[in-house]
Formats: C-alpha cells, structure tokens, sequence
C-alpha cells in the first residue's frame, strides 16, 4: 500500500473541482490530476451534477489561429505564461489561474467567451508540443498564437487587420434585423 500524503490528496481534489467548474473535460482531469479515474468521475458528478461529456477533443491547431479564436487564445496564453513565470507553480494550476484571470477579464469587458478551458489546456499542449508558436504584430506589438511555420517577420494580427467578415455572427444579423424592424415601425407612425 503506498503512502499518500492527504494534503497532497487534498490538493489534487481542489485542482480537479477548479476544472470542473470551468467546465473541462474528462480527459483534461485524467492528464492533469493524479486521481484515479473512477474517483475523477464520481468527483465530476458530485460537482458538476451530471455525467462527463462524452467524444474526442479538439485536435486541431487551425482552429487557435482563425480569427476571433485566435484572438481569445493569444490573450489567455499570455496571461499563462505570466502566470508561468512565478517560480513554483505547477502547470496545471498555471492553466486554472491563467483561465480564470481570461474569464474575469471577459466577464468585466463584457465580452462573449470563445475559449473553453479544454481547448485552454489543448492550446498549452500544443504549445508544449512545437506545434503553435507565437509572433508579435508589427502594428499593435500584441504577441499572438500562430501556426509553427508561419511568417514572423511581417505578422500583423487579426485586429490590425480584420477580415471581411468579421462580426458578421447570427446575433449581429439579429441585431441589424431588430434595427431595421425598429425604422419600419417609427416610419410606419
């Protein structure tokens, strides 16, 4: 039988509820957190009031560099390696400060989320991995996420220069929608 410290138990409970309340999934847990996997799902379910989801993880390295995701992506991985920086953090706990600062911000901008904490965790995967990369932008001087083989030397970001389409969601169209309604109806009166 071996000899488990409970803080340290206790410690890897905390990380677990953290990440569970953001919303991770269950392979996140079973990478970061030194419980067994039965515990992890009984865990899950005591916080989160149901069963894990089920189905793979995002996989892909396009998605983090598309234009809004890459924008969320690059603020929370610059606010991760601050947070890195302190000397005596673990990664995960690096990932759960990190991710909760990215949602304070959205929540105090008033900002939709984009990023969810899995994709948070896969993002620093890749980045461990050499396969994103980061480059500043040679107008604004914001460092964002790119792809590993992409062109450092003239970068400019997606808010220098955004694309056509940008901010052209469903609730834009609603919203254009609600405005025009609004003109019928004052010149209909």
């Amino acid at each position: 039988m071996k000899n488990r410290s409970l803080v340290g138990e206790a410690q890897e409970v905390q990380r677990a509820v953290a990440l569970i309340r953001f919303g991770a999934r269950l392979q996140v847990l079973e990478g970061e957190i030194a419980l067994s996997r039965e515990r992890l799902l009984r865990l899950y379910k005591e916080v989160a009031g149901k069963s894990p989801a089920k189905g793979m993880l995002p996989f892909s390295t396009d998605w983090f560099t598309t234009w809004q995701p890459s924008i969320h992506s690059s603020l929370f991985f610059n606010i991760y390696q601050t947070v890195k920086r302190a000397k005596g953090i673990a990664r995960v706990d690096a990932l759960i400060r990190a991710f909760g600062l990215y949602t304070e911000h959205l929540t105090i901008a008033g900002l939709p989320q984009v990023l969810t904490v899995t994709r948070a965790w896969r993002l620093v995967k890749f980045f461990d991995a050499g396969l994103l990369d980061s480059a500043p932008c040679t107008e604004c001087a914001g460092i964002f996420v790119i792809q590993k083989y992409d062109l450092k030397r003239n970068f400019v970001c997606g808010l220098c220069h955004m694309p056509a389409r940008a901010g052209k969601t469903r609730r834009a169209a609603e919203d254009a929608l609600a405005l025009d309604t609004g003109d019928a109806v004052l010149a209909a009166a």
